[in-house]
C-alpha cells in the first residue's frame, strides 16, 4: 500500500455484533418491551389521543380511527428492522411512547434509534430519559461501535433531546427524503463508542434519586454531563 495515501486505522479483534432480537430493557424509572397490538395499541391511542401534532414529523399518522393505529401497530410489531419497542412509565404505570431500532448494520458496527414518539405523558419525565440510556446502553454493551439519531432538520425539539442525550452534530443531509408529499431535510447526529463510557457516567448521575428534589425537580441538568461529551455542536440550537 502506497505511503502516501492515507487509510483508515486498523479495527483489532473486530466481530460483528449481534442484531437486537426481543429485549426487554428494565430500569428503575422505566422499561421498554417489544411492540404488540394486542398489548399496546389501546393504551398507546389513548396516550396520543387529542395530539395530533405529535405525528408532524412522523413516517405515518395521525390516525383517524383505533382500527387504523392498531393495524398500524400491528404492522410495526412484524418487522425486524425498524425494531419497534413500546415504552411503560412504572411512576404511573402507562405505556406512553415508542421508538425502535432501525439501519441496523452489524457488519459495520452501526445502528439507528428513531421512530421516537412520546406522548404527553412521557415527556420529560425520568423515565422517557432512562428509555433513551437504556436503548443506547444495550447498543454499545452489544459491540456496535456508532449509535445514530437522526430527524427532520425542521424538528427543532428533535435536535435538542439529541444533543441532551450527547449526541454531536454531523450535518444536514438536503432533499433526502420526501415524506407525506413534503421535502424532508435529514439532520444526523450521532455517538460512538469510546464516548458511551462517559455519557454512561452522565446518564447514571442524572437518573440518581439524589439528583431530584422532593417534588421531583432536577438539581443538575442531564447536560451539565453531556455537554462536555459533544465533539460537535448543531449551529441551530
Amino acid at each position: 500500500m502506497s505511503q502516501d495515501r492515507p487509510v483508515g486505522a486498523i479495527v483489532e479483534n473486530w466481530t460483528p455484533p449481534p442484531a437486537p432480537g426481543a429485549l426487554r430493557l428494565d430500569g428503575r424509572y422505566g422499561e421498554l418491551v417489544p411492540l404488540s397490538a394486542a398489548d399496546h395499541a389501546a393504551p398507546l391511542w389513548e396516550a396520543f389521543q387529542g395530539h395530533d401534532w405529535l405525528w408532524d414529523y412522523m413516517f405515518a399518522g395521525p390516525f383517524d380511527s383505533f382500527e387504523g393505529f392498531r393495524d398500524w401497530i400491528a404492522s410495526c410489531e412484524a418487522g425486524s428492522d425498524p425494531l419497534f419497542l413500546a415504552i411503560r412509565d412504572k411512576e404511573t404505570g402507562q405505556w406512553g411512547g415508542m421508538a425502535s431500532y432501525l439501519r441496523i448494520a452489524p457488519e459495520a458496527g452501526s445502528i439507528e434509534v428513531g421512530n421516537i414518539n412520546f406522548a404527553p405523558c412521557l415527556q420529560r419525565t425520568r423515565a422517557a430519559t432512562e428509555a433513551m440510556a437504556l436503548m443506547m446502553g444495550w447498543a454499545f454493551e452489544a459491540g456496535y461501535r456508532r449509535y445514530e439519531w437522526k430527524c427532520n432538520a425542521l424538528n427543532a425539539p428533535s435536535r435538542r433531546a439529541a444533543q441532551r442525550y450527547g449526541f454531536s452534530y454531523e450535518g444536514i443531509f438536503r432533499q433526502a427524503l420526501v415524506v407525506k408529499g413534503r421535502n424532508r431535510d435529514t439532520a444526523w447526529l450521532a455517538v460512538i463508542d469510546s464516548e458511551w463510557p462517559e455519557l454512561k457516567a452522565g446518564f447514571e448521575a442524572w437518573l440518581d434519586p439524589s439528583n431530584f428534589d422532593g417534588e421531583g425537580r432536577q438539581k443538575r441538568s442531564l447536560s451539565d454531563w453531556t455537554a462536555p461529551v459533544l465533539k460537535m455542536i448543531d449551529p441551530s440550537l
